[in-house]
């Protein structure tokens, strides 16, 4: 039987996300906040729903993150 494969935890991305957020600051593009998320926390979360968390937690911590628009 293969192991049984974990979700991620949803305060392990929101977290992730505020330590990128103050690691790289608004030296960072939403494509490459989005690659490093997935990277560090195996979310499968769609690219909408990280780009939505990262621009509120980009806002609260006063970081602009380049949305390549």
């Amino acid at each position: 039987m293969l192991p049984r494969a974990e979700t991620p935890n949803p305060a392990n991305v929101a977290a992730s996300c505020d330590k990128l957020l103050t690691e790289r600051g608004s030296a960072l593009s939403m494509q490459e906040a989005i690659a490093a998320l997935r990277e560090r926390t195996g979310t499968d979360r769609s690219d909408a729903d990280l780009a939505g968390l990262i621009a509120k937690k980009a806002a609260l911590l006063g970081v602009t993150v380049d949305s390549g628009r």
